[in-house]
């Protein structure tokens, strides 16, 4: 059983005090107008997936193309777009705003976002290795990688080899993430521990493949009642104004 994920916005990080007296740290994410904006079936596409947008944009920033993908939808222009994968059975009407009632207190999730970029780094930042001696004629290279290769046989250095270069602002998935509460009201979910991304970021949640599912999650997915949707005619007006 496949259910669609959330995007959600990163807000940062803070700690929630428990009734036993612990304290958790917890990364807070947000839920912005998280709303359906396409279906794919297997009878047109091949494959059954949800299209989600979140976030706000200006309509005369948004493609003409967007523009009338949105307009279909009757939804606003949304800031961020991805898509899901789910079963059949748990497709969601187009229109539909997700809350954070999609997932239970205590559910695992997994999470994936862009890394935050860390420029040029060397191999002890980028890879954890030691450095090389600190005495006994090691000068200058102390926190060089060494040898990268053998000598004349294979006279190369193997691809994928661990060297200094470029680190971080790759997409990460960080699996097995405890959610410890929910603020619908807020469009909230708090999850135990870090997330990858920084502040302000777009990060994607889905359920954990690694752990099993609650039994009394919200099938297709947790809705909010009243489905909020912009006119389709006011943003056509303000897209042909740009």
């Amino acid at each position: 059983m496949l259910r669609s994920g959330v995007i959600a916005k990163k807000l940062g990080m803070t700690r929630l005090f428990l009734e036993d007296g612990r304290q958790v740290p917890v990364t807070v994410l947000q839920l912005d107008n998280l709303q359906v904006v396409a279906q794919r079936t297997a009878e047109r596409d091949g494959y059954t997936a949800v299209q989600l947008g979140a976030g706000t944009a200006k309509a005369k920033r948004t493609t003409a193309a967007l523009r009338g993908h949105f307009a279909k939808a009757n939804v606003a222009p949304k800031r961020k777009i991805a898509e899901f994968r789910v079963s059949p059975e748990n497709l969601i009407e187009v229109g539909a705003e997700i809350s954070a009632e999609h997932y239970a207190e205590g559910q695992f999730v997994d999470i994936a976002g862009t890394s935050i970029g860390k420029g040029f780094a060397g191999v002890m930042k980028r890879h954890n290795f030691g450095g090389l001696r600190a005495s006994h004629g090691v000068s200058v290279s102390h926190r060089s990688h060494g040898s990268t290769g053998q000598c004349q046989d294979p006279g190369k250095v193997f691809k994928g080899k661990k060297m200094a270069g470029h680190m971080g602002a790759v997409r990460v998935t960080t699996q097995n993430i405890q959610v410890v509460k929910t603020d619908a009201d807020r469009g909230l979910i708090m999850v135990k521990g870090s997330v990858p991304g920084s502040k302000g970021g777009w990060v994607t949640i889905k359920d954990a493949v690694k752990k099993p599912l609650p039994k009394d999650l919200p099938l297709p997915a947790g809705l909010k009642s009243a489905v909020s949707a912009a006119p389709v005619e006011e943003v056509a007006a303000e897209g042909g104004e740009a």
